[in-house]
Order: structure tokens, then sequence, then C-alpha cells
């Protein structure tokens, strides 16, 4: 049956209705902490853990920004970056435009 339908279905034999109503409450906690367990947690704790990865970012550092340049950085400033692409030269960015790290190695591993 579809979860809605249940959710949404009144009590069939016309008694007070408070065990239905119970029934459906309990249903729509549990969908919230369904929700919560299975999309906004792991959500956060990714943020979290992309939130870290910039605020450690160093001079060195070789990253992928959300736009796809690869380069290497020369200089990071409070909420910005300089880095310095191939052949391309430098790049100010801010530090929310940084997506990964790359590395070279791993890459020639998935080839």
């Amino acid at each position: 049956m579809n979860l809605a339908y249940i959710l949404l279905m009144a009590p069939a034999d016309g008694g007070n209705g408070e065990s239905g109503g119970y029934t459906t409450m309990i249903m729509l906690g549990l969908l919230v902490v369904v929700f919560w367990l299975f999309f906004i947690r792991p959500q956060s704790r990714k943020n979290k853990e992309i939130n870290k990865f910039r605020q450690n970012l160093k001079k060195g550092d070789r990253v992928i920004t959300i736009g796809g340049i690869h380069g290497k950085i020369v200089e990071v400033i409070d909420n910005t970056v300089i880095i310095e692409t191939e052949g391309q030269g430098k790049l100010k960015l801010e530090k929310s435009a940084i997506a990964s790290e790359f590395n070279p190695e791993a890459m020639a591993e998935k080839k």
C-alpha cells in the first residue's frame, strides 16, 4: 500500500478515533526520523568534512576547483587562495570554490 494512503486513512470502525490518531502521529514521527537518518544527517556530515578540508588548505596543496580547474596553491589569504595553473598563470579564488584535493597517483590507479 502507498505510505501516504496509510498515513491519511481515517479509522473505519466509527469509534472515537483516538487509536487512529495516535497511529498517525507515530507514523509521522517515524517518517521524520527516517528522513533525518538517511538524508539530513549524512548531508550535514559531508558539509562538515568539506568545510574542514577548506579550512586546512595550505601552500603547496594540489586542488581541483568546482569548475574543474587543476592547480597548486601558491598563497592562502583569509577566505581566498591563489592557485597556479599550468600555462594559465595565477588565479585568485574563494576557498568555497575548491572542490577537492588533486591526487595524480589515485587518478592513475583508476585508469
